[in-house]
């Protein structure tokens, strides 16, 4: 609708250009005067058509120059003509523009020759200036403005698509650090509050006696102080990320401090050197024993845990070996494999658990070389 009303603008200021140019004598009618305003009138209503139906516009435009010269000329015509040119090349397709400007550069090629040959007088050559002047001046300004108008469309397309793809970033990133964010949660708060939890369970339902009842409160407070104290160290880390060394646990060179109060018996057995392996694997490592010894104090038969790390050049590869006998205690299930398959997945590694009869087995390959 606007576009509409520019338009009619657009055409009502060249038929009132062309009535004031009409009323100041600048015109030359072979004919009535009356019907000079003919052309005028069919030119600028071509300037309507200039959006919808830019070839129809050129068209009548053409027109209404030719009967201008037959009946006039007048000057307000080809002016109004320079308008209907300059919006074909910008509103219509590019091959548009490039016949109007070959059929314009021709005719006055071919104008400046007849001139010369037939006339010859270089003074008739201001027919081909003023033909070229109404013509292709108006077509090369049209394509320039919509040259130009098309690099800053592009380049807005552009800037937008940039700002999506950055927003989806943000957005990724956001994600995967709240994912981070809940699997540490997960591994550092849930694991200790399990295993308090599943001693307070048993100090109340059964009569454990004084050394009984004084062992599971020992694993209580001891599960609850470090608790207590890696949440310190995490909340720490994200309040300051250099703290990086200072937030993160031991890694697997403090296996044999988790085994130990882990809450079941557990033989390990490591081979390798696990002080070389990289501190992202080292991390998801212990993450994942750490887990592991967690879901077997919870699901587990109480009996000996077999807990396997090989490193060696290429991988770390891990393997947790617990009964399952057990019920599982009401209000203990959590995330936690989903947590242990993307700490492997985040590493480009793979890891299965699942039960081999009555055993429960946990097998996860590190590469060294993460992504």
């Amino acid at each position: 609708m606007k576009g509409r009303a520019v338009d009619l603008v657009l055409a009502g200021s060249g038929l009132c250009a062309g009535a004031l140019m009409f009323v100041t004598g600048q015109w030359q009618a072979r004919v009535a005067p009356a019907w000079l305003f003919v052309p005028l009138v069919v030119c600028c209503g071509a300037l309507l058509l200039r959006r919808t139906a830019p070839l129809a516009s050129v068209l009548v435009g053409t027109a209404a120059v030719a009967g201008d010269v037959v009946i006039g000329p007048s000057l307000a015509t080809p002016l109004v003509y320079t308008q209907v040119l300059y919006d074909a090349c910008l509103h219509g397709r590019a091959a548009l523009a490039r016949a109007l400007l070959a059929v314009s550069v021709i005719g006055s090629v071919v104008t400046a020759a007849v001139c010369l040959v037939v006339v010859r007088d270089v003074r008739a050559l201001g027919l081909a200036v003023l033909l070229a002047l109404v013509t292709v001046v108006p077509i090369l300004t049209g394509s320039h403005v919509r040259h130009h108008r098309d690099q800053a469309t592009i380049a807005r397309r552009s800037a937008e698509q940039v700002a999506r793809l950055a927003e989806a970033d943000r957005a990724n990133a956001v994600a995967a650090e709240r994912a981070g964010m809940a699997r540490e949660l997960h591994d550092v708060i849930a694991n200790h509050l399990s295993a308090a939890a599943i001693h307070a369970t048993a100090a109340l339902s059964a009569d454990l006696g004084p050394d009984g009842t004084r062992q599971a409160l020992t694993v209580i407070r001891e599960n609850s102080v470090q608790g207590l104290a890696e949440m310190r160290r995490m909340i720490g880390f994200l309040r300051d990320p250099a703290a990086v060394a200072e937030a993160a646990p031991g890694g697997l060179a403090a296996l044999d401090d988790l085994v130990a109060r882990c809450g079941v018996p557990v033989g390990l057995s490591v081979t390798g050197a696990p002080e070389r392996v990289p501190v992202s694997v080292d991390l998801a490592a212990y993450r994942i024993l750490q887990e592991s010894l967690a879901n077997a104090l919870k699901h587990g038969d109480g009996g000996p845990v077999a807990v396997a790390v090989a490193c060696t050049a290429a991988a770390v590869d891990l393997r947790v070996d617990s009964g399952l006998a057990r019920r599982p205690v009401p209000g203990l299930g959590g995330a936690g494999l989903i947590g242990m398959r993307e700490r492997a997945a985040l590493l480009g590694g793979t890891l299965t658990a699942g039960p081999d009869g009555d055993r429960w087995i946990v097998a996860a390959h590190l590469p060294l070389d993460a992504p």
